[in-house]
């Protein structure tokens, strides 16, 4: 199981890696699915932006793109690009610290991967129920 993090254009450093990675195979687990390939890249609004345009015709800022790279049931393979400029910015409009909106953000693309959904009301109450579960687990570990 590889989770990895990267940084794009951006000087950010992810703390807790280590915690991180136990936390999101625990979660995984929970949904009996396997964490097999991903990759957190953290990024600038900007660079996240040109991501929204070129690969789904957004134009718009946003905090997350997913792209789930699954072959089998069961088993996660992805790359989740989360801008630092919108986390840090959610956070203060949430009035949460930036690590409860970190880990927020963070376990949203992986609910996405397990297959949660956030277009209509119910789903996002849905994929807000399963963040706040997972934001409490990673308090606790």
């Amino acid at each position: 199981m590889a989770i990895q993090f990267f940084s794009e254009d951006v000087s950010f450093n992810l703390p807790n890696k280590q915690k991180r990675k136990a936390w999101l195979k625990e979660l995984a687990k929970t949904e009996l699915f396997k964490i097999v390939e991903l990759n957190y890249i953290f990024c600038s609004d900007t660079y996240l932006h040109q991501i929204n345009l070129e690969y789904l015709n957004h134009d718009t800022y946003t905090d997350i793109i997913t792209f789930d790279n699954s072959e089998t049931e069961g088993k996660i393979e992805g790359d989740i690009f989360i801008s630092i400029d919108r986390v840090k910015e959610n956070a203060s409009h949430h009035q949460v610290d930036s690590e409860t909106e970190l880990s927020r953000v963070i376990s949203h693309g992986l609910f996405h991967l397990l297959g949660y959904k956030d277009k209509s009301k119910k789903d996002v109450e849905m994929m807000r129920s399963k963040e706040e579960l997972a934001i409490t687990l990673f308090s606790g570990m």
